[in-house]
């Protein structure tokens, strides 16, 4: 499970290599990520558009 999170992670590719200098907009990136992650692998069953 572990490998298959890393690899969620690493399409990511400004997370791939570190350029931010400040710890927190690398927390912050590493937060959106998972946000999107999470994001997308859950099923809608509502259509977003009629509702």
């Amino acid at each position: 499970m572990v490998e298959v999170c890393h690899s969620w992670f690493n399409r990511f590719r400004k997370l791939l290599v570190r350029y931010e200098k400040l710890e927190r907009s690398f927390m912050a990136l590493n937060h959106i990520a998972a946000a999107i992650i999470a994001f997308r692998t859950v099923k809608l069953t509502v259509n977003i558009i009629y509702g």
